[in-house]
């Protein structure tokens, strides 16, 4: 039965879908998308529900539709199906990824290609590198850091992974109207398959992607953007050990190219102190494809 309580106030709204509150009560007054209902002190509370749709309308301008185009391909009842099959869609996601990461962990190749097939012919390319094999490289280091897998496994898990997205990504084509994307790891780091599914979201998305990996010196880095002069540029570190370094390259890019702007994603963001976090904050990408978009569109 549908939740017809509202649950959520218009601060809440904003931190969870990342849209501002100005933004949802302009769209709420001009479009008559949702009417939240109204506690005690007349304070907006919305349902779970009308969550669904804004998240719905939300997804369809960040694919590229105005507010009022999303508005028209609006049905109420539609959008609530497709959340429920979506969520129908997960369980069968994590079920693959499982599977898939199984079979890796067996080094059963064979069985690992059948099962990326058989995922590709269910599922979106983007569902499965981003949901599949993403969710498979997580999995695969937190194993490794419990001890619970070698490193032989790691390595053959990450090397399949690399191989898999690195056939993807270079048959999508490119706009050569959008920015160009310049994706590296920080000094030292090692680990770049979550920089790779990063920039697989990019060039699905049409950007036109430097990927230069891992390896690369802080000088030649410089000298790429200074050749290829990229709207954006995003650093990934995985270690916290390489944390300090991969920050000292971001203010140094921010330093000497004006017009630049510097992203960081990876996990070894999650142990900034909560100072360095206020100080970082205009450059984490996030960790979610919402919170990628969400940064793209402020530094766009």
């Amino acid at each position: 039965m549908s939740d017809h309580n509202g649950k959520y106030n218009i601060k809440a709204v904003s931190n969870i879908l990342g849209i501002h509150p100005g933004t949802l009560r302009a769209w709420e007054r001009r479009y008559k998308i949702i009417e939240p209902v109204r506690n005690d002190a007349g304070h907006r509370l919305y349902t779970d529900e009308q969550m669904k749709v804004l998240k719905w309308i939300i997804d369809k301008v960040d694919q590229g539709f105005t507010i009022g185009q999303a508005v028209e391909l609006l049905d109420k009842q539609d959008v609530l199906e497709d959340m429920n099959h979506e969520a129908i869609n997960k369980t069968q996601l994590e079920a693959f990824q499982q599977d898939l990461l199984q079979s890796l962990l067996q080094f059963d190749e064979h069985k690992a290609n059948r099962l990326l097939d058989q995922a590709f012919n269910v599922f979106s390319i983007e569902k499965v590198v981003i949901s599949v094999l993403g969710g498979i490289l997580i999995d695969v280091g937190d194993k490794w850091e419990r001890n619970e897998i070698s490193i032989a496994h790691e390595h053959y898990v990450t090397s399949y992974l690399r191989t898999k997205i690195g056939m993807v990504f270079h048959q999508l084509p490119v706009n050569s109207l959008l920015p160009k994307v310049v994706c590296v790891c920080g000094p030292n780091e090692q680990h770049e398959i979550g920089l790779l599914i990063f920039t697989f979201f990019l060039r699905r998305r049409g950007y036109e992607t430097i990927y230069l990996g891992s390896g690369i010196p802080e000088k030649d880095i410089c000298l790429v953007v200074e050749e290829t002069m990229p709207k954006l540029i995003v650093i990934s570190c995985t270690i916290v050990d390489h944390l300090s370094d991969t920050l000292r390259v971001a203010n140094q890019l921010t330093e000497n190219f004006s017009e630049l702007k510097v992203g960081i994603g990876g996990h070894a963001v999650n142990n900034l102190s909560q100072s360095g976090h206020a100080i970082y904050k205009p450059y984490l990408i996030g960790h979610t494809e919402e919170q990628w978009l969400q940064w793209l569109k402020s530094n766009l």
